[in-house]
Parts: C-alpha cells; sequence; structure tokens
C-alpha cells in the first residue's frame, strides 16, 4: 500500500509544483514587494508600510476607486434588471412564451466574444465622426450634432457600463432562470389562486425564493467588476482618458507597474485591492442574510 501511495505522489507532484510555482509564490512575492521600493532593477530597500500609507492619500487610486464603483454599479443594476425581467416573463404561467433554449443561447453568445473583439466592435461603432450609432440618431433626429462619446467622462463611463451589460446579462439570465425554474409552480398557482397579480408574486414569492441566486449573482459580479481592466484599457488611451473617468483600480495597478516601473507601490495596490474586494463581497454577504434572519425571526 506504501509503494502504491508513492506512486500516487508521483503522478500529483507536477501539478502542485506548477501550482506553486505560478500561483502561490507569486503570492508571497507580491506580499514581499509591497512592503518594498523595487522598481524592476536588484537593489529594492524595505519601505515597511510607506506604500499602503501612500495609497490611502493616494488621490488617483481613490478617484479610480470611485470610477470602478460607478461603471460597476450601472452595469449590475442594468445587467440583474434585465435577466430578472426577462426570467419574469419566461416562467411567467399565463404569458407561456416559448423558444427559450434560442434565447438562453441568443442572450449568452456576447459573453464568447474576445473582449478585443468587443473592444474593436464598439470603438467603430461609437466613433464620433463615421460611428454607426451617431449616424443612426443623427438620421432619425435624436441628436442635431455627433456626440464623442468616448471623450466625454459621463458618456465615456455610461459607454462602458452599457457595453458590460450587454456581454454580461446573458450571463446572469441563464442563472436567474435556472433559480426561477427551481421554484415549484405550486407557489406560483396558490399565488394566483389567492388572487395574487404578478407584482405581488414576484414580490412575495419569486425574490426570497431566489435571494442565494441574486446573492451568488451580486458577489461574483462584484469580484469581476472591481477587476475591470481590459475594457478601459482598449477604448481608450490606455491610461484613463477622458480626464481619469476610465482609470480603474487595476487599470491603475497596470500602469504604476509598467508604464512607470512602480512595482513595489503596485504591489501595494494590488493588496489593497484585494482587501476592498474581500471587505465589499463580506458587507454583500452578512447584509443579505441578516435580513433573512430577522425576517425569520419576525415570522
Amino acid at each position: 500500500m506504501k509503494k502504491l501511495d508513492r506512486y500516487g505522489y508521483a503522478f500529483i507532484a507536477p501539478f502542485w509544483v506548477v501550482f506553486l510555482t505560478f500561483s502561490i509564490y507569486p503570492v508571497f512575492l507580491t506580499l514581499y514587494y509591497s512592503f518594498t521600493n523595487y522598481t524592476g532593477s536588484p537593489g529594492e530597500e524595505i519601505v515597511g508600510f510607506a506604500n499602503y500609507a501612500r495609497l490611502l492619500t493616494d488621490t488617483f487610486f481613490i478617484e479610480a476607486f470611485v470610477n470602478t464603483i460607478k461603471i460597476w454599479g450601472v452595469n449590475f443594476a442594468l445587467q440583474i434588471g434585465l435577466a430578472l425581467a426577462l426570467a419574469l416573463l419566461f416562467s411567467d404561467l399565463r404569458l407561456k412564451l416559448k423558444g427559450l433554449a434560442f434565447f438562453r443561447s441568443f442572450f449568452y453568445l456576447p459573453n464568447l466574444i474576445t473582449i478585443s473583439s468587443v473592444a474593436l466592435l464598439f470603438g467603430i461603432l461609437l466613433d464620433w465622426q463615421h460611428g454607426s450609432l451617431n449616424m443612426i440618431l443623427l438620421k432619425v433626429g435624436i441628436i442635431s450634432d455627433p456626440i464623442n462619446w468616448l471623450s466625454q467622462p459621463v458618456t465615456a463611463q455610461l459607454s462602458v457600463s452599457l457595453i458590460l451589460t450587454w456581454m454580461w446579462f446573458g450571463h446572469s439570465f441563464i442563472i436567474v432562470m435556472a433559480g426561477v425554474s427551481g421554484i415549484s409552480k405550486d407557489f406560483f398557482e396558490a399565488a394566483h389562486i389567492d388572487g395574487a397579480n404578478r407584482w405581488q408574486m414576484f414580490t412575495y414569492v419569486t425574490l426570497p425564493l431566489l435571494k442565494p441566486i441574486l446573492l451568488y449573482i451580486m458577489i461574483t459580479s462584484l469580484i469581476g467588476g472591481l477587476q475591470l481592466f481590459d475594457l478601459p484599457l482598449l477604448l481608450t488611451d490606455g491610461i484613463g482618458a477622458p480626464d481619469g473617468s476610465l482609470n480603474t483600480m487595476v487599470l491603475y495597478l497596470y500602469n504604476q507597474a509598467f508604464k512607470y516601473n512602480n512595482y513595489g507601490y503596485a504591489a501595494a495596490v494590488a493588496y489593497g485591492l484585494f482587501l476592498i474586494t474581500l471587505v465589499f463581497s463580506a458587507v454583500v454577504f452578512k447584509g443579505m442574510f441578516r435580513k433573512e434572519r430577522a425576517a425569520q425571526k419576525g415570522a
């Protein structure tokens, strides 16, 4: 038996070597660099918590944090709103809409497109001189002059939020639809017999039973949203234009490390981002279940 155990360890050894080398080691190396003034050249010095103290007063990082929350917030509200609305339409016992399998695939398709292709596509569509969006709006008469969507802070952030919504609401729709499908039809039939309308069914039957699903979507969306990087990088100049409105936390981290060679400070930004993600996720998780416990006590 011991001989067989040794063979087993030999087979799993390559995985652990790769995992420790490329996953665990970089985590601890980044933690070490966050306490140094490392700039890419040998001879870094230990600076203690100086990088973290700088992080707390860094207006550019704070601005990047606010930008990230704004872009994610609009995206999440639209994404979950569309997903819930579509799930309710397809699960409505009175409407009995068909074609769920087709629409599930159709809505999920944008999630399969590479982000570079998405950025190229919307860069062309949003071009202020020859973009299709401006051409359509001018033709219909909604606007009188072309709008430079990606050169104004508000429209640039809104554009990124809408693109992310288009990419991800299909994913949320599938998860919400799976949750709605798992709810027994007896609940809806009983509510219908009692005279409940669609809004009352949604408020008092669907939403409470979907709470674990919505919690999962919110936390995973929050984690992904706080790591927003590639779309702002590809759509504009890569440093957060216009006026820093697309400067997200990960983009700021990337530029500090690979544009300005402030690897030590970038490592501190990385751990700051980790702590922010951890705190936000814990607050959301605890808040959702605190309400549930309060409702159970009240009952």
